[in-house]
């Protein structure tokens, strides 16, 4: 096996060499730096004019006002929900009518998790009802709920000094917000830690930058061989009053009533679109058929090897569709999904066509832990090697700050010429740690990868919240955003060669 392996890179270079070009390892052509700026900066007039067609021509407001139709009409889409499977029919219809090819739903079987009815009450030291999300995949209480003292604490290594005092209480955690990827922790891993110690349930402060009395919801993971107990998200404002009568050695009590319950997997669809490209269509030829066969690689004489230098290629543009069942969506993750729509739509509209293929695809079930992603990438990754960057946008789609980046130095030092092409709208940074829960996969496996950076604050004061709402969103700001991402895909759609990787 690898004798074929062998031979069949071997020939490959070969027809490099005859093309005139020296490869890399990772099949990428050998040219110098400088001629790969000046690659770039021939497209400054096809930026210019994505820009001016997605902030100052016909498409301005667009992917807003896309964007508000479906939100309004369908609400916020649940994993395993009607409303996502509504969504996804409309979106399919939506991607069809635009005249984006290869429109299709890719099935994939994902959680089904209803919260019910659900409330927090505050019975010492005095009456409060307070406001309470479950958290996704938690189970729920009985029917009479769970009534018990508290135990604040501020993070896990507390909780374990203070383990003799958790057993049959509710453990509450006011930890302090740093930053999302700390705080986040004790939203997914609380009710674990709470169990292990003898806890009856888990209340978590919600994760949240800012807060106007304002519970946010999100994924917990249980663990085997670990108790499961009910947990839910309460607001800043809650936990930090708890912390503050726990400090006096007051005696809280809540009551705590959650009527959550979890349901076989829902069938669901990863929905697809294409920009077909115009030199490395994603599309299998009999001949690159023939040519993977182990009786063509092993021979030596078969010089008809054209086709296996039209490799299929992609640029993946994502979001994801679903969203908690809060507010509408919008914003997490309603503009990323819409902004990746819009880029096709962009370029379709200026009759532009990438040497790639640009393939759309909105997740189903990120909220869930990337899941609907995960099938996808299990059912492509044996063409990993054909996929030039995979971009997902999932922070937000405010003024964008510039792009985030996972790659080798040599694609880093392209991506930046590229960003350079967006002087224009002044979006010209490239920061570190491009990252999405959908395009982890990919990245973790070697493929480049990139996420828009914007306003971190603002996104996580609305993150999975009943505020999450069209009226986070601006349209002007969507229309730059689209702008990036387009300019960003197709440039690097088609040029020359695919980004090398390390």
């Amino acid at each position: 096996m690898k004798f074929h392996v062998f031979v069949f890179v071997g020939v490959v270079h070969l027809l490099s060499l005859n093309s005139g070009k020296a490869v890399y390892g990772n099949g990428i052509s050998q040219r110098t730096f400088q001629e790969i700026k000046e690659e770039i900066a021939c497209y400054g007039d096809v930026a210019k004019a994505i820009i001016n067609l997605a902030v100052y021509g016909k498409a301005q407001n667009r992917s807003y006002e896309r964007l508000a139709l479906l939100v309004d009409t369908v609400g916020p889409r649940l994993s395993g929900s009607k409303s996502l499977e509504k969504a996804i029919q409309i979106m399919h219809q939506n991607l069809q009518e635009d005249g984006l090819e290869n429109v299709h739903l890719e099935p994939v079987k994902i959680p089904h998790w209803e919260r019910g009815e659900e409330s927090a009450v505050m019975l010492e030291p005095r009456i409060h009802k307070m406001a309470v999300l479950g958290l996704g995949g938690s189970i729920g209480t009985p029917p009479e709920g769970i009534t018990a003292e508290v135990l604040v604490v501020t993070s896990f290594d507390e909780l374990q000094r203070r383990a003799p005092e958790a057993r049959g209480k509710i453990v509450v955690y006011n930890q302090p917000y740093t930053n999302y990827s700390r705080a986040v922790q004790y939203r997914v891993q609380g009710a674990v830690e709470a169990a292990k110690v003898g806890a009856l349930a888990s209340l978590i402060r919600s994760v949240a930058s800012f807060s106007i009395y304002s519970p946010h919801t999100g994924i917990q993971e249980y663990q085997d061989g670990v108790p499961k107990i009910p947990t839910a998200c309460i607001t800043v404002e809650d936990a930090e009053m708890m912390s503050r009568m726990a400090s006096r050695g007051s005696r809280i009590v809540i009551q705590l009533k959650m009527g959550a319950k979890n349901y076989a997997d829902a069938d669901s669809f990863n929905t697809v679109a294409e920009i077909i490209g115009s030199k490395y269509p994603e599309q299998e030829t009999e001949n690159n058929r023939r040519a993977k066969s182990p009786r063509f690689r092993s021979s030596l004489y078969n010089l008809d090897m054209g086709p296996l230098l039209k490799i299929c290629m992609v640029v993946l543009v994502s979001g994801h569709l679903d969203s908690w069942d809060v507010g509408q969506g919008a914003m997490d993750d309603g503009g990323g999904a819409f902004i990746s729509w819009e880029a096709l739509s962009l370029i379709k509209d200026l009759g532009l066509r990438p040497k790639r293929t640009l393939r759309l695809v909105l997740w189903t079930a990120e909220e869930q832990g990337g899941i609907g992603a995960f099938q996808y990438y299990q059912l492509h990754k044996a063409n990993i090697s054909n996929y030039s960057l995979v971009m997902e946008s999932d922070l937000g789609t405010f003024l964008p700050s510039g792009l985030q980046f996972t790659g080798s130095d040599k694609a880093r030092a392209i991506v930046e010429e590229v960003m350079c092409l967006l002087q224009p709208i002044n979006v010209t940074q490239v920061f570190r740690a491009g990252e999405g829960t959908d395009i982890n996969f990919w990245i973790q496996a070697g493929v480049p990868g990139a996420s828009l950076l914007d306003d971190l604050y603002k996104y996580f004061s609305f993150h999975h919240s009943h505020g999450d709402t069209m009226t986070v969103m601006d349209p002007k700001q969507m229309n730059i955003a689209a702008a990036v991402w387009a300019v960003v895909s197709y440039v690097i759609a088609d040029m020359e060669e695919m980004l090398p990787r390390s």
